[in-house]
């Protein structure tokens, strides 16, 4: 099989130093949330495994999933651009146009048969035989089942390849659908935000080329490393939603002091994504942080959830409706309560003979081995 450079060959050939490139993957692994010890794997596989070919197909979409990847900091995106990964081709971002554009995807197929990703951006129309998506005379939906019957894996990127997002919307005239649709036969990675956060996105392809797997996925096919905890669990304006103390109007004394916009419509409660740990524009800030609630964008059907201002959700946690008078004292008694619930049980134990329930063997931590189990943490 026909091989490409590997990531440490493309460097060294643009003269970076053993030095930048072992610091580089020791920046890497610390955007994937991985330990050190993992930086050395990291720099193993960037010396020893070709580059991955890849083929970022665009269907239904506005192009925000590319606009997001090519601001990615950790790592650089022209570092997986032009070293870690082989991108043949994207219509976006590619100098060839027409026939010589074309051609290469029917080359990529042929040399690279099973060994290539094939990225989508986009949703595919199945209304009118897919005539509502028509790319270099021929609809997406062929494209799409050409390209994916030949590939290694699929990435669906953004909420339109994860789950049609706002074409597939009601009443959906074209029929649009998501990725997992249309294409049944192939492990595929969901990656969904609208668009994703530019990091997650070139995290999900360094890892894949690392560790030669897929990331664990969670029960709707997404990493878990970035999409196992809700945003709301993050949240630096957690403390005030437990305090019941949220915002009531837009620019009122509440949102001058920062609290919960849980009453403004914020979805961070049901949405799972890294918005409130990564962050956007290199880590700076994300919505919430810029004063505007979550919209829930990488849940699967957010355009029909009613008005983003609405409370859609029924969050009844610790807190909630309350004024922070009365959560002091629920905690205090709540405490009260605790300890002496523990004074029983204490008494109860000090009777009870040895042996009363078995042998307890403490339980091993299946798994600890495994890079994605070690991220900020996973839905149960």
């Amino acid at each position: 099989m026909p091989t490409t450079e590997t990531f440490y060959e493309v460097m060294r050939r643009q003269g970076i130093t053993r030095r930048s490139f072992l610091k580089f993957c020791s920046l890497t692994a610390t955007a994937l949330g991985l330990g050190p010890a993992y930086s050395a794997q990291l720099a193993a596989a960037m010396e020893t495994k070709p580059r991955i070919p890849v083929l970022w197909l665009h269907g239904l979409e506005c192009t925000c999933c590319s606009e997001s990847f090519i601001r990615s900091a950790h790592p650089l995106v022209k570092d997986v651009v032009l070293s870690m990964i082989s991108l043949d081709y994207d219509d976006t971002i590619m100098a060839a146009s027409g026939h010589q554009a074309e051609a290469i995807v029917a080359e990529i197929r042929k040399k690279y048969k099973g060994n290539y990703i094939l990225a989508v951006e986009g949703n595919a129309p199945l209304n009118q035989d897919g005539m509502s998506c028509f790319i270099a005379g021929r609809p997406f939906l062929e494209q799409l089942k050409e390209a994916a019957a030949d590939c290694k894996a699929i990435i669906s990127w953004g909420s339109c390849a994860s789950w049609g997002c706002v074409q597939a919307a009601h009443p959906n005239p074209t029929q649009a659908v998501p990725i997992h649709k249309v294409i049944h036969d192939k492990p595929i990675i969901k990656v969904p935000g609208c668009p994703p956060i530019a990091e997650v996105m070139t995290a999900v392809v360094t890892y894949m080329l690392t560790f030669e797997r897929i990331p664990e996925l969670d029960r709707q096919g997404r990493p878990k490393m970035f999409y196992g905890q809700r945003i709301h669990d993050k949240c630096y304006r957690r403390p005030h939603f437990d305090a019941g103390q949220f915002v009531e109007s837009w620019d009122d004394e509440g949102a001058r002091r920062g609290y919960c916009l849980y009453k403004m419509g914020c979805k961070g409660p049901t949405t799972y994504n890294a918005c409130s740990t990564v962050r956007w524009n290199s880590g700076v800030s994300f919505p919430i942080q810029s004063g505007h609630g979550c919209i829930g964008c990488s849940e699967d059907g957010f355009w029909d959830k009613g008005s983003f201002y609405d409370h859609v959700t029924d969050t009844r946690v610790f807190g909630v409706e309350l004024n922070a008078d009365r959560v002091g004292l629920a905690a205090a008694g709540t405490v009260g309560a605790a300890v002496a619930v523990h004074a029983v049980a204490s008494t109860i134990q000090r009777v009870r003979q040895p042996g009363d329930f078995g042998d307890r063997t403490p339980g091993g931590n299946p798994g600890a081995d495994d890079p994605a189990k070690q991220q900020t943490g996973e839905r149960s």
